[in-house]
């Protein structure tokens, strides 16, 4: 059985030109946040530009920021996201970006080797938004093991 990386993407529609001042708490925390991510347990990589940034992207439009990484295992994430300095930044959320009534997140499975793209990414996110959950495209609230990818 081929060994798997759980791949994550998030996307948030900002409410001010990440230049602005209203963004700046939140640009000003990036690399710090970034470099926890980097340095955590189970931290495979990261979507970024040369530059060592994400927010440059702009995949999903320019007023929207994607987030993309990989990791070992579900677990791992999840410590990232909710039990490091990550929590205390996500949590300001809605200063910078605006709510969202669907999915803006989505974890897969992918070989180990391989980095998806944001192509596949968009593809996975819609599909929950399709579908639901499935062992295809899931959330950290139904999260699936998994099954060789």
């Amino acid at each position: 059985m081929p060994s798997c990386h759980l791949v994550q993407l998030n996307i948030a529609k900002m409410k001010f030109s990440i230049e602005s001042t209203e963004m700046s708490d939140f640009v000003d925390n990036l690399e710090t946040i970034n470099a926890l991510a980097d340095s955590s347990p189970g931290f495979v990589w990261r979507l970024q530009t040369e530059d060592g940034d994400a927010t440059g992207i702009v995949f999903f439009g320019s007023d929207v920021l994607v987030n993309m990484s990989i990791w070992q295992d579900v677990e791992s994430l999840h410590n990232f996201v909710y039990k490091t300095a990550h929590s205390k930044i996500m949590s300001r959320r809605k200063e910078w970006f605006h709510r969202v009534e669907e999915a803006y997140t989505v974890l897969w499975w992918a070989p180990e080797a391989k980095i998806p793209s944001l192509d596949e990414a968009n593809s996975k996110l819609e599909l929950l938004k399709s579908r639901g959950p499935t062992a295809a495209a899931f959330s950290f609230k139904q999260a699936y093991p998994s099954q060789g990818c």
